[in-house]
């Protein structure tokens, strides 16, 4: 018997190896941290808005803009902090003690003094302590799900493995951080700390690279172009009033009038806005959001990479299939030959092979109490893997052996051919089998077989719907698993995941390690796909960390994954992702058609500045009109879209382009002729009041025009294809609201003579208020119409030639 480590022999070692604990690499001072959150182009535009606010007095303006900004910098903060606590929830894994023999004798000691040679005491419940090689094993299974993937426990024993075996095959060795769930046995620690395989995977995890994700890319992009815009139309402007002579004041009064013009002061509110409404949208889903971005990540996803074990599939084994004459009488043998307890309200303890035969035998009236009962144990062999079988010898004098059909059969009466093909074909389509057999002496030897078990952990059935509709989608599903290849591939194939044709290396990785995991998602990501990856063991979470969204098991998973995840699936089922992935396209969609509305609007504001000042027009708004049209519009109709249900087909349509900008083509266009159609009527009616009016009158025009033309156009701004009508007059009813409220706002400080001052604004009487009303409804008409237009123009038959 090994003696183990000297006290002081162990000392030494202590020395040169270090403490037995996961080491986290050197954290980032949390000044720099928020600091950090102070970057991109709409940040800096946000931050120049707010200077203009506070220079021209507007304290409210000012101050809401900065606590926009606070409060984004405080999310990213946390978030990025929360990328430490995944290394904390790794190294709670690990076991506060150990059972080592030293100088001969048993002791428990702190796990963080185990050192490479200690003999670790392992029996059943233990945490191991260290990676050790085993020495002795008798029964011995651990718990290694968190590292492989494996859904069932791995058998130990003492022979020594293949040097390149997988780290599910590698019978010898137990892991830090696993779980004995049977049996008993010594082993000499190999590895510590980080020279461990959940050292190896603490380190991936610090390592692994987290990206922007692409709604921050798209939105920097637009931040980059307004800014831009903004700096550029400004210099320009300065530059001509001051050539044609104007004075100082009045050239920065027209510069900050158009600086104000041009920013959207609430983008960034209405994009955290949307978000905030996808997380309760999705936590509806069973998706718990730890991350806002995330959201629309989900929705922008090509590739799911997919855990099998709790996600695709149940989590649990059951029995799937019995082959033999009696399947009564087989079930019967099966459960007097169990050790594990079945609980009344289901569940239990014990070997979850055990206890999948104990449901299934339960639902033919056969329970394991009654046979402890009616035939008490007289003697049992318990499973020994060399033997590979156990066997229980009851009061009835019968002999009930179940094991490995290679083992079992050869003990068997009469010729085993037709049975050692039926389970070499149920092996091959991924099940477990077992043989189960009676003898009528104390051995093992001319038994009479019962018959065949083949188990597996079965495909949710909701999980089959959810793969199919992810492909109509356009979303690819890729198995990732510890699993072994026959087991995953024949699961991939039962869902749908495989089908004929398929390149099984493309969509299902078998045997996977972290590594593996890592490569195969940035392999994905190197192919411009947007990846999302599930896991629930310590083995995935590096991969959670590098894909674009990490998505963790919120009732199977470890903490591990769950801190290093971006979202939480609360009932741990491939199904919510699915339907995740329709409400975070529905949230893009939304971001998408109210950035349309807010630039529309500014760029309105702007080409009616810019008009007035090429046509050498006095300044038709000032400055404290364009923050209130801003306040009215910019804030609460965007709000009111940003609400709006998810439309109907978002998951028939196929995903985004990575590449592909938030704002195309076709939105600039929208923004262009819109924003020019709005300047028109308000310059126009401004023109036509300063030649039978005065300059308050007419500004007074201009200013209703403006908030009239861009509240009404929230109601067009609902869809690009259909009408307003067509969405549905009462589907939004926050919309409806907040445009009875703005136009009220509006009308009220004209009505109101002490608000007159504040706004250098003049009452209107019934025709004007007609007047302004009437040019402020062409642009969402003429939104509408352009609808109808290009709807009938890709309905119209081709034109006939000849």
């Amino acid at each position: 018997m090994d003696q183990g480590l000297t006290s002081g022999e162990a000392a030494a070692r202590l020395v040169r190896y270090g403490a037995n604990e996961l080491q986290r690499a050197k954290a980032t001072p949390p000044w720099k941290v928020f600091l950090g959150q102070f970057k991109g182009a709409l940040i800096w535009l946000l931050l120049g808005a707010c200077v203009i606010s506070g220079v021209l007095g507007e304290v409210g303006d000012a101050v809401a803009i900065g606590a926009i900004l606070l409060i984004n910098a405080f999310v990213g903060f946390l978030q990025e902090y929360r990328a430490e606590r995944a290394v904390l929830a790794l190294r709670s894994m690990t076991a506060p003690h150990a059972r080592v023999r030293r100088d001969g004798q048993a002791r428990v000691i702190a796990a963080a003094e185990v050192v490479p040679g200690d003999v670790l005491l392992l029996e059943a419940g233990d945490l191991v302590a260290a990676d050790a090689r085993l020495q002795e094993a008798h029964a011995l299974s651990t718990l290694e799900a968190a590292l492989t993937g494996e859904s069932v426990p791995s058998e130990k024993r003492a022979d020594p493995a293949p040097a390149d075996a997988p780290l599910a095959e590698r019978h010898d060795r137990v892991f830090l951080g696993t779980a004995v769930a049977t049996g008993t046995g010594t082993a000499e620690v190999t590895g510590t700390g980080m020279q461990t395989e959940l050292g190896r995977i603490a380190h991936l995890l610090a390592t692994a690279e987290e990206e922007e994700t692409p709604l921050q890319r798209r939105l920097d992009q637009v931040g980059r172009l307004l800014l831009f815009l903004c700096v550029g139309l400004v210099v320009v402007v300065a530059a001509a009033n001051l050539a044609r002579g104007h004075g100082w004041l009045e050239v920065l009064m027209t510069s900050v009038s158009l600086a104000v013009a041009a920013v959207p002061e609430g983008l960034a509110a209405v994009v955290t806005i949307a978000l905030a409404i996808g997380v309760q949208r999705m936590a509806a889903r069973n998706v718990l959001v730890r991350k806002l971005p995330a959201v629309e990540t989900l929705g922008s996803t090509t590739v799911i990479c997919t855990d099998k074990t709790g996600t695709l599939t149940t989590g649990t084994m059951a029995v799937r299939e019995l082959w033999g004459p009696d399947h009564q009488a087989l079930l019967f043998a099966a459960a007097a030959n169990c050790d594990a307890e079945l609980s009344p309200g289901g569940g239990g303890t014990g070997d979850p092979t055990e206890l999948a035969i104990l449901q299934a035998a339960a639902l033919r009236d056969v329970r394991r109490q009654d046979i402890e009962k009616d035939l008490p144990r007289r003697e049992e062999h318990p499973f020994d893997s060399d033997r590979k079988m156990m066997s229980v010898l009851r009061s009835n004098g019968a002999l009930y052996v179940k094991g490995a059909p290679e083992m079992v059969l050869r003990r068997t009466r009469g010729e085993p051919g037709q049975a050692a093909a039926a389970a070499a074909e149920m092996s091959a389509r991924g099940l477990r089998v077992l043989a189960v057999a009676v003898g009528r002496t104390d051995r093992e030897e001319d038994l009479e077989l019962q018959g065949l078990i083949g188990l597996s952990d079965p495909p949710r059935t909701e999980a089959i719907e959810a793969v199919r509709q992810a492909r109509r989608a356009g979303v690819r599903t890729v198995m990732i698993t510890g699993d072994h290849p026959k087991t995953a591939e024949a699961i991939a194939r039962e869902m749908g995941l495989l089908l004929p044709g398929d390149d099984p290396r493309e969509v299902v990785h078998a045997r996977a390690t972290p590594e593996d995991k890592l490569k195969v998602v940035r392999a994905w990501k190197a192919r411009g796909a947007v990846v999302a990856m599930t896991g629930d063991g310590v083995n995935d979470a590096p991969a959670l960390k590098e894909a674009h969204i990490g998505i963790a098991m919120g009732k199977g998973g470890t903490e591990v994954t769950r801190e290093a995840s971006d979202m939480v699936l609360a009932d741990d089922n491939y199904a919510s992702i699915v339907a995740a992935v329709r409400e975070g396209r529905g949230i893009y969609e939304n971001i998408q058609k109210t950035l349309v509305y807010l630039l529309a609007g500014n760029a309105g504001e702007l080409l009616l500045m810019l008009g007035a000042t090429a046509l050498g027009l006095p300044i038709p708004l000032l400055p404290l009109q364009l923050l209130w049209i801003n306040l009215i519009t910019d804030g609460l109709p965007a709000l009111a879209l940003v609400m709006d249900p998810a439309g109907p087909d978002l998951l028939e349509r196929p995903p985004r382009p990575m590449q592909e900008p938030i704002l195309g083509r076709r939105q600039w266009i929208t923004i262009a002729w819109v924003g020019a159609l709005e300047a028109t009527m308000a310059l126009a009616v401004f023109d036509w009041a300063l030649q039978t009016r005065d300059l308050p009158h007419a500004r007074n025009m201009a200013f209703s025009v403006v908030v009239f033309a861009e509240v009404l156009r929230a109601f067009a701004s609902r869809s690009t294809t259909r009408t307003y009508f067509e969405v549905g007059v009462w589907s939004n009813m926050r919309l409806i609201a907040v445009v009875v409220v703005s136009l009220g706002l509006q009308l009220l400080i004209h009505w109101v003579p002490p608000l007159h001052p504040l706004f250098d604004i003049a009452p209107m009487d019934a025709w004007e208020l007609g007047v302004t009303a009437g040019f402020g409804l062409v642009p969402a008409t003429a939104l509408e119409l352009s609808k109808l237009l290009a709807r009938q123009k890709h309905s119209a038959p081709p034109a006939m030639s000849g």
